[in-house]
């Protein structure tokens, strides 16, 4: 099995070839949860279409615009093949959020009645719990949370022990974004639909960094953006099953989604997908997520899914060295970690990380939830990508040892 080597990979992306610097020193990127360095071939592919290619999808008879068409063709088969799906159940969106925005109001809102329930956890991005109060309010079914195990992780059997005939809708994290939890979604999927429940399934913190098969996991819905997998800003995908795609309304309307319309009122909209994209597509943005999809299928998910396994476990051997370090989640399986430093604040500890050229996250990381469940008013969130090293770890590891907030950093 073909092994990742992070110092020939660095030589494909332009934030590490550019040797870019940051406080005077030499940029250690652990933000990847947030999002990711671009290699040179998304570069590539998105300035083809500016400088080659420029056309509208859909809307000309002329060969450039045929040679667009073709090409947001072949990029639906991309991620098709990505996450082992039909083409035809490949919807652009601009990211997760608006791919489960989509759900919420295209599907949540025609189906569900104050008799229903919809089923979240206290771990889920803003994104995977907003759209469904708003489908609460409209409604009127209840919003109630799946308990987390002591770990703070969703586990099969404690669905087993909410889960009713009133549930709808179960909507997860396959990789919960904070405590970096990899989600038994497939068993989540085989209770919810022993129920009659659907499962609307975030992707975000999973399809970018380990294999994902949307037929194995019978996952309802899927979501996740084209950033977060070394792709561009904008653009992400809806994946759904095709019977369930048709049952969907389109949760917006326009040119490109509709196959006629007249003066009454009387709309026939397109088969899926298109009906889900109205107007003009972010189709630099597509070439740019094929381009992005390519070169992660070429370096192999489960190559990516290994070392990532490696490399947290080498930060995670590390920082239970120092006894200042509150770690939240030392049992995790992803690339996510996340602690605190005894008697600093996180956003102080980010800054001071910051002024040594190690980029991290601090905050609610849009969890503010989970944040009440772990007791705390914030934490420090690294995270990992194929493109890491040891040396960064090491570096991370050396920072934290020194210790220091922002005074430090900045006033000492």
């Amino acid at each position: 099995m073909k092994k990742i080597d992070p110092y020939l990979i660095r030589d494909d992306f332009p934030m590490f070839k550019n040797k870019v610097m940051m406080q005077g020193k030499p940029l250690i990127f652990l933000d990847n949860a947030s999002t990711t360095f671009k290699p040179y071939a998304v570069e590539k592919a998105v300035n083809a279409y500016f400088q080659y290619e420029t056309a509208n999808s859909h809307r000309g008879d002329y060969d450039l615009c045929y040679n667009v068409d073709v090409k947001i063709d072949e990029a639906r088969a991309t991620l098709a093949k990505f996450i082992n799906a039909e083409k035809r159940e490949i919807v652009f969106t601009s990211g997760t959020s608006m791919s489960i925005n989509l759900i919420a109001y295209g599907y949540g809102t025609k189906y569900l009645t104050k008799d229903d329930e919809i089923l979240i956890t206290q771990a889920e991005h803003a994104s995977n719990v907003l759209p469904w109060f708003k489908v609460g309010e409209m409604t009127g079914c209840k919003i109630n949370y799946i308990p987390l195990n002591e770990d703070g992780k969703l586990v099969p059997e404690n669905l087993r022990k909410v889960i009713s005939k009133k549930t709808k809708i179960i909507a997860v994290a396959h990789v919960t974004n904070v405590l970096g939890f990899i989600v038994d979604i497939k068993e989540i999927t085989k209770i919810a639909h022993q129920y009659g429940a659907i499962v609307v399934c975030d992707g975000a913190q999973s399809v970018p960094h380990m294999p994902t098969d949307v037929k194995d996991l019978d996952v309802d819905f899927l979501s996740f953006s084209g950033h977060k997998m070394v792709g561009p800003t904008g653009i992400g995908v809806l994946y759904g099953k095709y019977g369930l795609l048709e049952k969907t309304a389109p949760f917006m309307t326009g040119g490109g989604m509709n196959a006629k319309f007249d003066m009454c009122g009387d709309v026939t909209y397109l088969q899926p997908p298109s009906k889900f994209e109205a107007g003009t597509q972010n189709i630099e943005g597509i070439y740019g997520l094929k381009a992005a999809t390519d070169y992660l299928m070429s370096l192999g998910m489960e190559n990516i899914r290994r070392y990532e396994d490696e490399l947290r476990t080498y930060a995670i051997e590390k920082l239970k060295k120092n006894e200042r370090v509150i770690l939240y989640n030392e049992k995790a399986e992803s690339g996510i970690i996340t602690f605190n430093i005894k008697g600093v604040f996180a956003q102080d500890e980010a800054t001071y990380l910051n002024s040594q050229g190690i980029a991290c996250r601090s905050g609610q990381h849009c969890a503010k939830v989970l944040l009440d469940y772990l007791g705390e008013v914030a934490t420090v969130r690294a995270s990992l990508y194929f493109y890491n090293t040891k040396e960064d770890i090491d570096a991370f590891v050396s920072a934290l040892e020194k210790g220091g907030d922002f005074l430090d950093a900045y006033f000492a």
